[in-house]
């Protein structure tokens, strides 16, 4: 397969990741958190579709793994940064798991109780995925700028899921984290995925 067939993949890949994963987590899961007896019971349908986003967003984080390892793989690194999105991705559907269960639960508190593993679980998924956007970076040479943001992003997803873990008030600092995580995540990935569609394997 030539290298501009699997950057349009990779790219392509991207997009629906981005989409599912908007819907799936900044409305399914958002839903469920504001209102989560109505969300499970009343508004089910609406969950499930949300379960099979986010297993759709794995399905695509294992192709986008397979074809940047086939586009790098001349790279020394290419391989163990295959291994961590790989590892993001299987902890991410371990994750899943927990979300069919909000649909037979009968109080808000387990329904909270069961998103609440999901996120923590997911959560130490970003980790991974942290460390393989700062691989990509060092194996991504080119522009920089994009380079840059890939290391920035990288490096915030890792120290966010270190400080829900070791801060005990870190609720009190989550808008700062979050913010730190989203911009340069979103900067980073966007442009990374614009790239591979416009320019990549050109």
């Amino acid at each position: 397969m030539n290298r501009r067939t699997l950057s349009l993949i990779i790219g392509i890949s991207y997009l629906i990741i981005f989409f599912l994963g908007i819907f799936a987590n900044f409305f399914v899961i958002e839903s469920l958190l504001n209102d989560p007896l109505t969300t499970a019971h009343q508004n089910h349908v609406y969950v499930r579709i949300g379960i099979l986003a986010f297993m759709a967003t794995v399905v695509f984080d294992v192709i986008v793994a397979w074809a940047l390892y086939e586009l790098y793989k001349e790279n020394f690194l290419s391989m163990l940064s295959t291994l961590f999105r790989m590892m993001h991705a299987a902890i991410m559907g371990v994750a899943i798991f927990s979300l069919p269960a909000v649909l037979t639960s009968n109080t808000e508190q387990e329904i909270l109780k069961h998103v609440d593993t999901f996120n923590t679980i997911w959560l130490i998924g970003l980790f991974f995925f942290g460390t393989h956007l700062i691989l990509l970076g060092k194996i991504f040479e080119k522009p920089k700028v994009i380079v840059f943001l890939l290391t920035i992003a990288g490096t915030m997803y890792m120290a966010d899921t270190a400080a829900h873990f070791t801060l005990p008030n870190y609720e009190n600092y989550a808008p700062f984290f979050l913010a730190l995580v989203a911009i340069p995540g979103f900067l980073a990935e966007m442009s990374f995925t614009i790239w591979l569609l416009v320019k990549g394997g050109k």
